[in-house]
């Protein structure tokens, strides 16, 4: 149901997920049609996970990004998140490239060389 001033107190969690990685995470998740999509800091993998099965994860896709962007970031390995259009996510990766990946498969669309 909705969330309401009544049922607050009675709010509990329903599931989490973990990337695993312990440097900052800053990118916002995007939800599309029933599935969330998260970006982690390096390696910026782009892990989807099904909102209408617990968080299920449906696949990640692993760019591969050069090792030796970690000793030039700025500001810690985040990544600012991505866009979604016409059935892909955008993001850029840390080693300054962009990719395009099929939200529904998980699969490389392309990459900037």
């Amino acid at each position: 149901g909705d969330i309401q001033a009544g049922n607050v107190p009675r709010l509990q969690l329903q599931w989490s997920y973990s990337t695993g990685l312990a440097r900052g995470h800053e990118a916002a998740p995007l939800v599309v049609n029933g599935v969330m999509y998260y970006i982690t800091p390096f390696p910026n993998a782009l892990i989807a996970l099904d909102l209408k099965d617990s968080g299920r994860k449906l696949w990640e896709y692993n760019p591969q990004p050069a090792d030796s962007a970690k000793g030039v970031a700025c500001c810690d390995q985040v990544n600012r998140g991505g866009f979604y259009e016409n059935g892909r996510i955008y993001y850029a990766t840390l080693d300054n490239h962009a990719v395009a990946v099929d939200a529904s498969t998980g699969k490389q669309a392309w990459k900037t060389k």
